[in-house]
């Protein structure tokens, strides 16, 4: 079964600095029919006006996560930083039992345009973390790239996360067909990054998202880029 979650009815918050979607319910927006997708429970499309951002603020029990999509990001939390965040980069941090972070965009002249995501983690009040991964371009083209998971071969290249979730990026082109496998009692959630995908015969644009729940796998083809969660 495949549920369509398209862009237009997503929540929508303009403050001049910030113009932001809510995929699910977060801050004034509410929707009982959207309060998350299994332990996916936030998924905001962010774009910051340059030079401006988030001042200081707290943070508990959940794991953060920050894809960009293009521009820059500067963060600062109360473990570590400054960290400049930019294209093919996520960051995760670990809320754990507390802590306070600031976000800004990182240039005067360029807006950025980022998702930022949170996962609910396996257990509570953890030791707060801060990780920033990289990827090549071309690691992402025609096949799925794991950003993030509950383990990693490569810490440099994939983020730890305090759940049994994974977060995987790919980008098709013409001629292109990744497939994604769901095990018995798995789900996935697809967000569309950029460009026109098609999921399992459903056309998708960006800023349009599909919960995906009892189907053997995942297919995408089409032009665009995608974020992929495997949840439980």
């Amino acid at each position: 079964m495949i549920t369509i979650r398209r862009s237009d009815d997503r929540g929508y918050a303009d403050r001049g600095w910030l113009r932001s979607h809510a995929t699910f319910s977060f801050g004034g927006y509410h929707d009982p029919n959207f309060m998350g997708f299994r332990v996916l429970r936030v998924l905001n499309e962010d774009r910051i006006a340059p030079g401006k951002g988030f001042g200081p603020h707290s943070h508990r029990d959940m794991e953060i996560l920050t894809y960009m999509v293009d521009g820059r990001l500067a963060h600062r939390d109360s473990l570590t930083g400054p960290h400049i965040l930019g294209r093919n980069e996520l960051q995760a941090m670990t809320a754990g039992d507390g802590i306070v972070h600031s976000e800004a965009n990182a240039s005067e002249d360029e807006p950025s345009h980022s998702l930022q995501i949170w996962i609910e983690p396996k257990t509570e009040d953890l030791t707060p973390s801060y990780q920033q991964v990289g990827f090549a371009p071309e690691d992402k083209r025609g096949r799925l790239h794991l950003l993030a998971g509950p383990d990693s071969a490569d810490p440099s290249r994939t983020a730890v996360i305090n759940q049994d979730a994974r977060l995987y990026v790919t980008e098709v082109g013409a001629g292109d067909s990744v497939t994604h496998t769901l095990p018995d009692g798995r789900h996935a959630w697809i967000q569309v990054v950029r460009g026109t995908v098609d999921i399992n015969g459903n056309s998708l644009q960006q800023g349009d998202g599909a919960a995906v729940s009892d189907e053997r796998a995942v297919v995408v083809s089409g032009a665009g880029e995608i974020l992929l969660f495997d949840l439980p």
